[in-house]
């Protein structure tokens, strides 16, 4: 293939992006407009209710954000009241960040929406689309995976049927 043959818009990196970004971004007003988050404290807040209590560097490892953006985050987090910040029982170097009542009852108010977003993309999608989707997509993961320059795989991208 040539320079001159290679078209963007057919490119799956490119393609998967584009998408991504404007999932994202029609997400992100549903969780803007409800409760003022922006898409780095919407990730820290639903890290936080699966993981619980955690460092910033998991929530790093795990919300695919780098750790200026999560420790950034936390911070409007804990201005707001939505989380909080306790020292780690094993490592005193560590600040631990959890949920509080506030966070998690905005998390249960905002979550329905989102969920009901989820269910408007995946109901163009057959029962039988749906599957296929899971399968390429752990595909295209176990590809990364086994990439040595890639960046590894958050325990958020597990399969659920393989996760914890």
């Amino acid at each position: 293939m040539t320079t001159r043959d290679f078209r963007l818009a057919d490119f799956l990196p490119y393609r998967l992006a584009v998408l991504s970004e404007r999932i994202s971004r029609r997400l992100s007003r549903i969780y803007e407009a409800e409760a003022g988050l922006s898409m780095a404290e919407w990730r820290v807040m639903v890290h936080l209710a699966r993981c619980h209590a955690v460092s910033v560097r998991e929530i790093h490892g795990c919300a695919n954000l780098d750790k200026p953006r999560v420790s950034r985050a936390v911070s409007r987090l804990e201005t707001a009241g939505l989380v909080e910040k306790t020292g780690s029982a094993t490592d005193q170097r560590l600040l631990v960040i959890s949920l509080s009542k506030r966070g998690r009852a905005l998390l249960d108010r905002i979550l329905p929406p989102a969920i009901a977003y989820e269910a408007r993309l995946l109901a163009a999608l057959s029962p039988a689309d749906r599957a296929a989707l899971d399968i390429i997509l752990e595909k295209l993961h176990r590809v990364l995976d086994a990439d040595a320059q890639a960046r590894p795989r958050s325990r958020l991208d597990i399969p659920r049927d393989t996760a914890e």
